[in-house]
Formats: C-alpha cells, structure tokens, sequence
C-alpha cells in the first residue's frame, strides 16, 4: 500500500478553505442576500451554510448550462396529485400498463411540478414469483425522452432499457414493451436510463419484489416494509433547477437537503413490543450513502442485491450507497419512540472540522402491548443459508487467481473557475474514505457535465471510458480489481454497478470477506481497491458505470459483451 492510500484512510487533518480566502463584509452580506434570489439566466443560488464563506470571484458565478425544472411556467394545481406507492401483484405472463407523466407534489410546504409513474410516488411496487416474466408497457408522456432499466434483474438484454445499447429512447407519445424474466428472488427497482440525474430525482423510481416460492426463504418476521431512501436538494422556492444539457454538481453528485422515506418526509411507523418488521431498503438518492440506525433496536442483515448473505449478521447500522438494497430485520424490544435515522460523521471542508451529523429518516412508536413471542424469540437465531454456501462455494476455485482486468478511478477537469481550482489543489492534506454530505456546496453546484469527465480506466491498456473493448462468453468468471485512485482533482467513492450479471465482493483492500452475498452495485471507497468475481452468465450488451447520476452522465461507464455459450 502506497504512503497515499494509507494517507487516504487514517485520520488526518484538513486544510480549511477559509483560509484560501478572505471574504469581505459585503461580500458576505452579498451571500446572504443572494440565497433564493434569481440570479442570471434563471438560476437560484444553491442553498449554503453561512459558515460556508463564498470563495473570492464566484459571488455571481452560475453553472455554464442553464436551468431545467418541469414544467416551466404551469400551474401544478392543474395537474393530477401523485397518490402514493401501490402494489401489484403479478403472476407469470401478466401485462401492466405503466404511463410516464407529470404529476403534482407538495414536499417540505413546496407545491411542485414532478414525474410520476402512473401518477404514483414511489411507483407501483410490482410483485412477482421467482422464474416468472412479466410484460410492462410504457408509455412516456413526459417532455424527454424516457426508458425503464430493471436495475439488478438477470433478464433478457434487448429488455435493459439502455438507449443506444438495447433499444432506442420512448420520445413523448411514444410506447415501449418490457418483458421482464425474474430468476432471482430479492428485492430490485426500476428507474430511467436517461438522465437519471434530473428524471429519477424528480421521482422515476419503483420496486420490483421478486418473491421465493420457499416461505421460509427470509426467515419469520411479524410484518415487511417497504423503505425507498431518497433525498431532494431545495431552497425557500422549492426544488433547485437542473441543468438542461448536461448535470450540474458533476464533482460529488446532487446531494439533497431534505430527507425523504418513500416520497414523505414525515414518515412514520406503529410497532408492538418485541415485534420483528422486516424492512427493505432501497437506496435511490443521486448520491447520498446512507448510514442507516434503528436507535437502539437489535439489527441483523439478511440479504443484498441478488441474494441473501451466507449467514445472517447482527450489525449496528447498514451502509447504502446509491442503488443498492439491503434487507434487514429489526426486533423494537423498547417501549417508546425510535429514531430510524442517517447517522454519519460529516466534513465541512471550508472550517477543516469534522462533526457528527444525524438526519431523522422515520420514527416509529412502539406500545407496551407485546407482539407474538414466538417470532420474537426466533429472531435470535443467525440463519446460515446453505444453498448460497453451495453456491458461493461452486466458484471459489477463481478466488485465489490472478485479476482478468484492472480498473482505476479518475477525474478530469478543463475550463472551471480558477478559485475554484485553486481551492481544490489545495485541498488534498486529507483525502475522506467516504464524502457522506456536500461539504462544498457552491463549488460543486458550478462544475457541470460540459467540464468535468469522470473516468474509468483500464490499467493494462490504457483506454478510458466507452473506449474499453471487453469481451466474454457465457460461463466465463471474470475477477476485476477496481482501484479508486486517491490524488486525482477531487477523489470520491464510486458505487460501481454492473447491469445483467452477479458478482461477489472478494476483498477490500486485500482483506478477503468473510460473509458472501450476491451483488451487482457495491461502492468503492477513496483509496482502496476492491476485487469483484463476476459470473458471465447472461448474453448481450451491458453496461459498466458509476452510479452516482452525475458521474454516469460526466463520462463514467463503459458496455462489456458476454457471447453465446461455448459448446
């Protein structure tokens, strides 16, 4: 390990940007008074900490793209209310019409212009059976145009919703049919391919719940919930516009100011006294992690992406990065209120200080009535799963060899404000594993997708981004090692999602994992270098990417084919 990964993931010190810049009493007064204003071309200055100091020349410097927010112009009371999440139960070979459209919310006092699929906030929660294929036809109604990626679900690739790769882009007025095969039992979501930073924040997300014809597939629980953790970026006028060509916040990702639990951001929950509730967690921030902590109550993970653990685990909170899904059952043995919160250590790189930061996702008041105690009691036992033990153990023989490929993180930057430049050279002393908030608010909201490239790079050739030519055929395991690098312009982890296969998370910085479980987006942090074994098992084009929406659309991704099986 290199002095700069070790650097990269001890304590260290900051260096603060305030004292890169001196700022003037009428330029901090300046500051103050341009929060929520409109400035040029139609933009709102992003919401900031005043203890945040603007940096010197930037006092009405706006994104070089213009602004974007939906609607433009119209009245939302003319437009249909989204009603929240329903289920549809779906049996094998059924067909569900789902419509793209705009839709009227009110989040956090703000009434506004959204989309909605079929008029739903989240959309529908689609319920199938393992092995089943379910038809959904789109229609998009919505200004751009559209597609649905089933993100996680092994199904036919011409169905994976990529424009340019497995089909062209629904334009408005247009229709496309799904036909989704589930092999896989787990919880997955849809969400577009197009934009994603703009569309799926403006509330394109939906579950797909794929269920085991085992019923003791998860273990007894005394009910589910359904968890979409979300975030929305907002000032006093309601949602910050986008950029129309290209993201804003290209640097760390859109990070939001307003947490919401399943579209709400007062969410709350009854439970009885010792009551197990099994809950899902579905990650679809742009680029938020959460921490997620259930105050005291006893936690244990059970299941990822594509499949449960080896062995359920007690754990004190659950890591999430952006896409990912979890699912955890917690027994509330406490009478009272629970705090269900995203607890993390926070950085403020403009002070050099780090400080704890809680947000309140969900409470939930437990009774003194007991729920029923047998299940309570079964809570206790850490199922170990030996069908994934046998399935894992099916290719431990490609543990030990060498990587097939090697990847390495980067960014690249041209034509960004000079103070802004200036800052982040200087800003290297200590590089966070983990960025958990927007510790430079104002400089990130200024780098757009025209000036920032984020790059993935394999490390034998040389070739960059949709430049890497990878071939495969069925049946092939492929062990790559990801290597987020931590001295480029500004270091960031990276959820790494690859579409239409399964891997296993080998090691973390050489540390092999001791638990297992079947994944297809797990995060890197800055510095370290994970080994991933993919099973190729699933023909047609796919794609590699960061799932961070702003780096995918600054550069970040890159298709793979995997051939017919060979005789």
């Amino acid at each position: 390990m290199t002095d700069r990964r070790r650097q990269a993931r001890v304590p260290g010190f900051l260096v603060p940007l305030w004292a890169l810049c001196v700022l003037t009493p009428s330029a901090a007064s300046a500051q103050h008074e341009m929060h929520g204003m409109t400035m040029e071309g139609g933009w709102r200055m992003v919401p900031m900490d005043m203890s945040m100091p603007m940096l010197p020349g930037l006092e009405n410097a706006v994104p070089v793209v213009g602004p974007f927010l939906p609607g433009m112009g119209m009245d939302p009371s003319m437009l249909p209310e989204a009603r929240p999440s329903e289920m549809v139960p779906m049996a094998d070979g059924d067909t569900l019409d789902v419509s793209v459209s705009m839709v009227r919310r009110t989040i956090d006092g703000h009434e506004m212009v959204m989309f909605g699929y079929n008029q739903q906030y989240p959309g529908p929660l689609l319920q199938a059976p393992r092995d089943a294929t379910i038809v959904v036809r789109v229609r998009n109604e919505i200004q751009m145009p559209t597609t649905i990626h089933w993100h996680g679900v092994r199904l036919e690739n011409r169905f994976d919703g990529v424009p340019g790769v497995t089909q062209e882009a629904i334009e408005q007025g247009e229709s496309f049919t799904y036909e989704v095969h589930v092999p896989d039992a787990g919880m997955y979501w849809y969400h577009p391919h197009v934009r994603e930073d703009v569309q799926q924040d403006l509330g394109l997300f939906g579950n797909l719940l794929v269920t085991s014809p085992d019923p003791d597939y998860y273990g007894p629980a005394h009910r589910e919930e359904v968890f979409v953790l979300d975030d929305m970026l907002m000032d006093e006028q309601g949602a910050l516009p986008w950029g129309d060509s290209a993201p804003t916040h290209a640097l760390m990702g859109r990070f939001g100011n307003v947490m919401m639990v399943n579209g709400e951001t007062d969410y709350r929950l009854t439970a009885q006294k010792g009551e197990v509730v099994r809950f899902y967690l579905t990650n679809v921030a742009n680029s938020r992690t959460f921490n997620v902590t259930f105050g005291g109550a006893k936690v244990k993970v059970v299941a990822s992406d594509v499949s449960r653990f080896e062995r359920e685990q007690w754990v004190g909170s659950v890591v999430i990065a952006p896409a990912e899904r979890y699912v955890v059952d917690v027994r509330f043995d406490e009478p009272g209120e629970v705090v269900i919160a995203n607890t993390i250590q926070a950085i403020n790189h403009f002070r050099g200080e780090f400080y704890p930061h809680v947000d309140t996702l969900s409470m939930v008041s437990v009774s003194d009535e007991p729920a029923e105690s047998s299940v309570s009691e079964a809570f206790d036992t850490l199922r170990e799963h030996a069908d994934v033990v046998g399935d894992v153990e099916s290719f431990r023989s490609f543990f030990g060899q060498a990587p097939d490929y090697e990847l390495e993180t980067t960014v690249r930057v041209r034509d960004l404000h000079q103070s802004i430049v200036l800052s982040m050279e200087a800003d290297t002393l200590y590089v966070p594993p983990m960025e958990w908030n927007d510790a430079m608010p104002m400089m990130n909201w200024l780098s757009t997708g025209e000036q920032v490239t984020w790059i993935l790079k394999d490390r034998e050739t040389g070739a960059e981004n949709g430049e890497i030519d990878w071939s495969f055929d069925v049946g092939d395991v492929v062990k790559i090692r990801i290597f987020n690098t931590p001295d480029s312009f500004h270091p960031m982890n990276h959820p790494i999602h690859v579409h239409g296969q399964r891997f296993l998370v080998l090691s973390m910085d050489g540390v092999e994992s001791e638990n297992l479980v079947w994944k297809d987006t797990a995060i890197v942090p800055v510095g370290s270098e994970m080994d991933l074994l993919i099973d190729m098992s699933n023909p047609g084009e796919w794609m590699i990417h960061c799932h961070i929406a702003e780096h995918l659309h600054a550069g970040m991704m890159f298709s793979f084919t995997v051939g017919a099986e060979r005789p």
